[in-house]
């Protein structure tokens, strides 16, 4: 498990490399208020899949998860993990869009963490856990573009 998240660090470091941090609640708010204006502009259709909601979603465990879900996802989840706005991974304006390289690495990144949760799953001698074993985003990255990064 040493040697995953070894790995995790180095791909991230690579994809991540040259970012700066910003101020955490100056970056909540920024996304906050995101995700309020395209929950005003999805009104409605919270509870369909995201994938029929919003264009582009090419995480396959993400494209049936209610669209307001996907929305918390996405802000609790991946740019809370990495201390990042949304426009950090997404163009502003058009969320669908693939042109920036940390959209197209965080893709990679969750494909490597899916497939580290499913090998977790079926470890037999781990001791068991309430809830079971899984990483996330965060496990690494703590709040950080790079997970290794000292801040």
């Amino acid at each position: 498990m040493r040697l995953a998240s070894i790995l995790v660090a180095i791909c991230a470091a690579e994809a991540f490399a040259g970012t700066t941090p910003e101020d955490g609640a100056v970056i909540a708010k920024s996304n906050d208020s995101t995700v309020s204006e395209l929950m005003i502009q999805i009104a409605g259709h919270e509870g369909d899949p995201a994938e029929k909601v919003f264009r582009n979603i090419r995480i396959p465990w993400l494209k049936n998860v209610p669209a307001g879900t996907f929305l918390t996802i996405m802000k609790d989840g991946y740019a809370a993990a990495l201390g990042v706005r949304c426009e950090y991974c997404h163009v502003e304006g058009d969320f669908s869009k693939d042109d920036k390289r940390p959209k197209r690495a965080a893709r990679e990144m969750a494909a490597m963490h899916h497939g580290i949760n499913q090998q977790l799953a079926k470890m037999q001698e781990l001791k068991p856990r309430p809830g079971g074993r899984f990483i996330n985003c965060s496990t690494c990255h703590r709040g950080a573009v790079s997970p290794l990064s000292d801040e």
